[in-house]
């Protein structure tokens, strides 16, 4: 039982240590700029950039796969830009709480339109495949 709580011990510790970054970016206290660009812009246009691979290859397991996970990110960056733009009082931060916002309605516009064609494809309505 010790030996199991050490080891248990031990993987939360370098799963802390691996993601420092994104816990502070969580927690608010990283650079919004950073947030904002890096995790915000580059890192869901890869994700969406291999989605889109995924639909031109047809692969709609692989789809919605990426598209639960692209909604879970999706979360976890909006929350982090806001947390970390609250900190700030500039009008940079201001303009990413706009940004935030008018992201977080496309992605779920896009999430639910998404989601609707899948369970249609799914469910052997739609054409799609």
């Amino acid at each position: 039982m010790k030996h199991q709580l050490q080891r248990q011990s031990s993987l939360r510790l370098a799963l802390a240590r691996t993601f420092a970054p994104e816990i502070d970016a969580w927690h608010g206290n990283a650079g919004l700029a950073t947030v904002f660009w890096f995790y915000g812009v580059l890192t869901s246009s890869v994700l969406m950039l291999f989605y889109a691979r995924m639909v031109y290859l047809r692969l709609v397991i692989a789809e919605q796969l990426l598209l639960v996970v692209f909604g879970l990110y999706t979360a976890w960056i909006l929350i982090s830009i806001w947390r970390c733009s609250v900190v700030s009082g500039s009008f940079w931060a201001q303009l990413a709480r706009f940004l935030t916002v008018a992201w977080a309605g496309n992605a779920a516009l896009v999430l639910l339109f998404r989601q609707l064609e899948l369970l249609a494809i799914f469910a052997g309505i739609s054409a799609a495949v």
